[in-house]
């Protein structure tokens, strides 16, 4: 018992931590290198999928390959603020390169030309964010102007340490979007200035992270950005890899959990390749495996116990924030065949003709889909149909109470 309490349970279902061992995602991690190898920047990065598929795990795998490569690197989440105004995605900007650039010192003949000090001053001036800002203040034009000025001295800067370039990576990019209404192009803008320097021979690249709504929304801002992209979806794992992240992080001789094939089995079908879900099931089997141990019993996966927590940790909350007719929609997108592929209108519409007392008109499917989307809970593909954007979620569904969803007449 006493190696019990020296191994402790190594799994990490949380959001976006890094799993004990990351299993799979080569061919994803080539292409990113493949991408480093850039002199003049032709292809960014998107990196999409599913929640819970891994995307913030594998971006922070993708940061060591490149400061190991010689690039520089920044980035954090994009919340929905940064993307309100045009002055709030140049403020996120602004912040983020002064985390590279802070440490440099402007020679007095720089300072000068870019109206920082006079002939008499001996003041010696960084890179910070204050200076950053007052370069972003002081120059003539539009936001765009402004950023693109600004990145061209912070390169001009930058390059006399050599690196080969700066990687500005961005997870949940799917808060970016323009606001028509109120005259502010955040998304249009970023698109625009890194366009712009990157024809310049600026090697400052892009790696956005977010749901498949991404690159729909980046195309739909700039339909230059279809070019400008190489995207990349992240697929479930495979067997073989999903296998790898349940036994590897167990292999130690000191670990007291030991899973059998038909264990290790189980844990893969209810995961369904997942890496958030492996991770979530896995770290629930081992408490469950130690407590039967330490009591001398023989160690099962209570499996109806674990779906249960997983409804109400994972899939609750974006339940509850669906209308009752939104709650009757889904459970007839969840009654089609193909739920956890994809699906069309007409689908949907001639089902609920079949279980519905008050059935769909295509127009309120269409509709009702777009809140949806909006919500991040299902997304419209190339090809015109949709998916779910959550894994899984169809199971879910259909285990609730039917009263619940409140079909018949909703």
């Amino acid at each position: 018992m006493e190696n019990q309490h020296e191994f402790k349970n190594p799994f990490r279902p949380g959001a976006g931590h890094t799993p004990p061992y990351l299993a799979g995602r080569t061919k994803e991690t080539q292409e990113f290198l493949r991408l480093l190898t850039q002199e003049t920047i032709l292809e960014n990065m998107v990196l999409t999928g599913l929640r819970g598929v891994g995307k913030t795990v594998l971006l922070d795998a993708f940061k060591p390959e490149a400061i190991k490569d010689k690039w520089l690197w920044i980035g954090t989440d994009l919340s929905e603020s940064a993307s309100i105004s045009e002055n709030n995605i140049s403020i996120r900007l602004l912040t983020d390169l002064s985390v590279v650039t802070s440490n440099i010192v402007i020679e007095k003949s720089e300072a000068q030309k870019i109206g920082f000090a006079s002939e008499t001053e001996s003041i010696e001036y960084t890179l910070n964010f204050h200076t950053l800002k007052n370069i972003y203040d002081n120059t003539p034009g539009l936001v765009s102007d402004q950023l693109k000025n600004l990145l061209e001295v912070v390169w001009e800067c930058l390059s006399m340490q050599k690196p080969k370039g700066l990687i500005f990576a961005y997870d949940e990019a799917q808060n970016l979007a323009d606001h028509t209404a109120k005259d502010q192009y955040p998304l249009s803008i970023l698109l625009d200035v890194f366009q712009s320097i990157q024809k310049k021979g600026i090697p400052f690249m892009l790696v956005l992270t977010g749901l498949p709504t991404l690159f729909p929304k980046l195309v739909e801002a700039r339909t230059f950005a279809e070019r400008m992209f190489r995207v990349v979806f992240l697929n479930r794992l495979s067997t073989v890899e999903s296998k790898d992240a349940i036994l590897k992080p167990i292999e130690d001789t000191n670990c007291p959990v030991k899973l059998t094939d038909d264990s290790v089995d189980e844990i893969v079908k209810l995961s369904d390749g997942y890496p958030y879900f492996i991770q979530f099931i896995c770290r629930e089997v081992y408490d469950a495996f130690v407590q039967k141990i330490s009591v001398g019993k023989e160690p099962s996966i209570p499996v109806e116990e674990i779906v249960r927590k997983l409804d109400t940790d994972f899939f609750a909350g974006r339940w509850a924030r669906a209308t009752d007719r939104q709650r009757a929609l889904l459970y007839v997108i969840a009654r089609l065949k193909n739920c956890e592929l994809e699906f069309a209108v007409h689908e949907i519409v001639d089902l609920s003709k079949e279980i519905l007392e008050k059935p769909f008109s295509s127009s309120h499917v269409n509709q009702m889909l777009s809140s949806l989307s909006n919500a991040g809970i299902v997304y419209k593909n190339r090809y015109g149909k949709y998916s779910f954007a959550v894994p899984l979620l169809g199971q879910f569904i259909q285990r609730q109470e039917i009263e619940t969803i409140k079909w018949h007449g909703a």
